[in-house]
């Protein structure tokens, strides 16, 4: 169990989330424990913990939704990064993600392990599961795009894909909320082509399917 003894003790719970956030013991659209919870974990007052929980929120980091709790909505938020990105189009963020998800596929077809490819499967499956939200699709279909990142085996891709996600995360839900999908079959097929692809070992077709699939998300947002 973690002690805070000095103060601003909710600045000190931030960051010993954020700690436990970026240790994987919650990943990419987890739900946080209640703040019965973590109070004692952390060794303060509840009231300490919700301040905690609006820093992160406002980082990025969290999203507190009403009658549901508290869910993990990005890994890590670099500072720079996240002011950057605050203010880039979205268009522009899609832009960048295009240069390194397309590569992250290529390298992911070539280096890809066993344990990556049970991933990418299971993110693929949990994806397409019924009944989900819009922030629940979208959480999805980031813990997807993040498995292939990581599989390509390049810190710095994934790194710089991780400072991406809140930016497209909001963009993405703000967009399916008033746009869903048109065609949630072909959406799929997209996704599994990229699977297919770097199940098979074959770069080119990976780098193909993710190009022609961040396309059509940029075409989404013209």
């Amino acid at each position: 169990m973690t002690q805070l003894r000095r103060v601003p003790l909710a600045d000190q719970a931030a960051e010993v989330l954020l700690d436990r956030i970026r240790a994987g013991e919650w990943t990419l659209g987890s739900k946080l424990p209640g703040e019965t919870t973590l109070a004692p974990q952390l060794g303060v007052g509840r009231s300490t913990v919700r301040e905690a929980i609006r820093q992160l929120a406002g980082r990025g980091i969290l999203d507190s939704r009403q009658g549901s709790g508290v869910y993990v909505t990005a890994l890590d938020v670099p500072e720079d990064w996240d002011h950057v990105l605050r203010r880039a189009d979205i268009v522009t963020v899609i832009e960048a993600r295009t240069a390194i998800e397309v590569e992250a596929a290529g390298l992911a077809a070539e280096r890809r392990t066993p344990a990556d490819l049970r991933a990418i499967r299971r993110a693929l499956q949990t994806r397409t599961a019924p009944g989900q939200s819009v922030e629940e699709h979208v959480d999805a279909d980031m813990v997807l795009h993040r498995t292939i990142v990581v599989a390509a085996h390049n810190e710095v891709l994934t790194e710089l894909f991780d400072g991406f996600v809140p930016r497209v995360r909001r963009a993405m839900v703000d967009m399916l909320r008033i746009r869903p999908v048109a065609d949630e079959d072909a959406d799929h097929d997209a996704h599994a082509a990229i699977v297919a692809a770097i199940l098979d070992r074959r770069p080119e077709d990976a780098t193909r399917a993710s190009r022609a699939h961040l396309a059509a998300l940029k075409a989404g947002f013209a």
